[in-house]
């Protein structure tokens, strides 16, 4: 089966020839990451079975958060911090989406956008919460995750909210609740992002690189009420850590084009899509995020320095519902398997590390 890695490595060197110059940064770093993950690149760690007693050595992941190899147990351990502060009560799946008019300038200025994005959406989110009509509370609690893609690797910029349904009135130490099926009003969560988006815009002096009718448009605001939030965890988990594809959906490389499965929305079918090697490339590389960037960020009491903390939250929650909510815990996530002996089957214990500026000139793994 081909792999990511694969594609990377056998055409990889093409693109940056191609393009190299016109390239940002990020996406050469992605690329070497890629090409040379689980090679000398990057080390060897160094490990002994604890049945036999062998010693074995495994050249190391190259941790690039946009390789496809090197994410899946982060995700389980970002996964399982979320259950772990998530409050009682329900809770609603907000998301925020920019007009397909301006996608390519937010393409154009990632860390820029990416971040006037988060700040209007959550100042947004604050303001309709702390509006005694809807929530009356002027701490909400919400994280947020931004995500950059569609199913057939278009660009499609936007960010997922899990809110507790309620805010904490500081003025009267009270959790206040919203209705169950009601947060806010999405019209005017999208008026106040397009805004606020605005303004950041022209406080950054790009306002004159956005096309006008931008502003004259809606901006999709989509709110859900989805109960615990551990459904929303789960579904958002993946998302964290997981980079734009993924090497189960890649069906084939032929004839320097690449096929991969997708499927449409609200449909359980899967599609096939061709598409030039090249053009495969610059559609996954398009999904790096600027070196640095944080794609999940805290608001209101769930932000680690916030004023009021989460366990007293949860206690307001318990006082305001007569200790009827408690907080849905699931089962357990089963811990990523160990490395287990070639040669007998036993677990791997790690020992150390031999890292790249160490290494021999040449090593044998085998």
């Amino acid at each position: 089966m081909e792999t990511i890695k694969d594609i990377f490595t056998t055409y990889g060197p093409e693109y940056i020839e191609r393009f190299g110059e016109a390239m940002p940064a990020e996406h050469r770093k992605a690329i070497h990451a890629i090409i040379n993950c689980r090679t000398q690149e990057y080390g060897i760690a160094v490990y002994k079975c604890q049945e036999c007693g062998r010693t074995h050595m495994l050249f190391r992941s190259c941790g690039n958060r946009h390789c496809p190899t090197c994410q899946n147990h982060k995700t389980r351990w970002w996964q399982e911090k979320q259950f772990e502060r998530q409050v009682a009560g329900h809770h609603f799946m907000i998301t925020f989406t920019v007009p397909e008019q301006i996608r390519p300038f937010i393409r154009s200025n990632q860390r820029i956008a990416y971040a006037a994005m988060f700040k209007s959406s959550s100042k947004a989110l604050k303001a309709l919460a702390a509006d005694k009509r809807f929530v009356g509370g002027d701490i909400p609690g919400f994280f947020g995750v931004l995500h950059t893609w569609g199913r057939q690797l278009h660009y499609h910029p936007h960010i997922h909210y899990i809110v507790p349904g309620g805010a904490f009135s500081s003025k009267e130490g009270l959790w206040r609740p919203s209705r169950l099926d009601f947060f806010a009003p999405v019209k005017a969560l999208s008026k106040i992002f397009k805004a606020k988006f605005r303004d950041e815009m022209k406080k950054a002096g790009l306002y004159g690189d956005i096309p006008s009718e931008v502003w004259n448009i809606g901006w999709n605001v989509n709110s859900q009420a989805v109960g615990s939030s551990e459904q929303s965890i789960k579904y958002l988990a993946p998302y964290v850590f997981k980079v734009a594809i993924s090497n189960s959906r890649i069906v084939k490389v032929e004839d320097g084009k690449v096929t991969f499965r997708y499927k449409k929305g609200k449909s359980i079918r899967w599609r096939r899509i061709t598409v030039d090697v090249m053009e495969f490339l610059r559609r996954f590389l398009q999904h790096v995020l600027p070196s640095g960037f944080m794609k999940v960020r805290y608001y209101g009491f769930m932000h680690p320095s916030s004023s009021v903390s989460l366990n007293k939250i949860a206690i307001l929650i318990e006082l305001a519902n007569g200790f009827a909510l408690k907080v849905s815990r699931p089962r357990e996530v089963q811990p990523m398997p160990s490395p287990v002996c070639p040669t007998c089957g036993g677990r791997l214990e790690y020992l150390y590390s031999i890292l790249p500026h160490q290494m021999p000139l040449y090593v044998d793994t085998g």
